[in-house]
């Protein structure tokens, strides 16, 4: 199992992980965009109450990275008003779909050391880095993208409580999810509680961070998008050893059940400036 209260990260598979939209969560299978919109139901309204918190607003070129079907993107542009914003993934067929103007794309892999796609009043990127074991290198990057004054906003999961919570299939499930999501394309979200420090470590000033936990409650996005998300990475979870395809359906079941009582995995939002520039960005 992965730690997940700030220990030691875990070491990388000794053989090459896969990649996120390739191995495992492919975009080509059908309603994976669903998947990818529950999450965005889950977790937007934080996203974007902080983004809106740290000043992005008219004037603004934001740069979104993993952007997926690109909600926060378009509720950049829609409720902040912010200039424009350049969405990027791996694949942006999800994004394609819906144009909006003042929304470009760019189909690129944050691994590319070509990078490069300008400089940005506002770099965002969440539930990315946790997926890709050259996390700390991406991070860095992220950061030269930052004009003077603009802030890199990151968040990931953080799962304080599955090692320790009482068994039963949710925690089971969990714990699989993680280990088998770690093996196959070197998921690790042992980091993530260490995202203040590595933002001020890069020279960012103002750096803090917030968790936000959406309750399990039967027929909720956050439960739809983890019985969703169990069932697409059911291959990665059973290869574990620590659940077998019942055990998975049992997980399911239990999210939509009455008796669930447990605590989801959470969002956890780091932020940091770059030094210069207006504390607030631009007007």
């Amino acid at each position: 199992m992965t730690p997940t209260d700030g220990g030691t990260p875990r070491q990388p598979p000794a053989a090459a992980p896969g990649a996120y939209g390739k191995a495992v969560f492919q975009p080509g299978r059908a309603g994976e965009d669903e998947r990818i919109d529950l999450g965005a139901l889950a977790y937007d309204d934080i996203t974007v109450a902080r983004l809106r918190s740290l000043g992005a607003g008219p004037g603004w070129n934001c740069l979104d990275v993993g952007a997926g079907t690109g909600s926060v993107a378009r509720r950049l542009l829609g409720e902040l008003g912010v200039a424009g914003v350049l969405a990027v993934d791996r694949d942006t067929r999800f994004l394609a779909a819906h144009p909006q103007p003042g929304l470009d794309l760019l189909e690129a892999d944050l691994a590319d050391p070509d990078f490069d796609p300008g400089r940005f009043h506002l770099v965002h990127a969440r539930f990315v880095l946790m997926h890709l074991p050259t996390r700390r290198k991406v991070m860095a990057r992220l950061s030269e993208l930052l004009l003077p004054g603009g802030v890199l906003v990151l968040g990931d999961a953080v799962d304080p409580t599955s090692d320790t919570a009482p068994p039963s299939p949710y925690t089971r499930a969990v714990q699989a999810m993680w280990q088998g999501l770690h093996d196959t394309i070197g998921t690790d979200v042992s980091w993530t509680p260490r995202y203040p420090q590595m933002l001020h470590d890069l020279g960012l000033d103002a750096v803090a961070a917030e968790i936000h936990v959406p309750p399990l409650v039967p027929g909720s996005a956050i439960s739809r998008f983890w019985a969703d998300t169990w069932d697409r990475a059911r291959e990665a979870m059973t290869a574990t050893g620590l659940v077998d395809d019942a055990d998975v359906d049992a997980a399911i079941r239990y999210l939509d059940s009455p008796d669930c009582a447990a605590l989801s995995p959470g969002l956890i939002t780091a932020w940091g400036r770059r030094p210069g520039g207006a504390e607030t960005g631009p007007a």
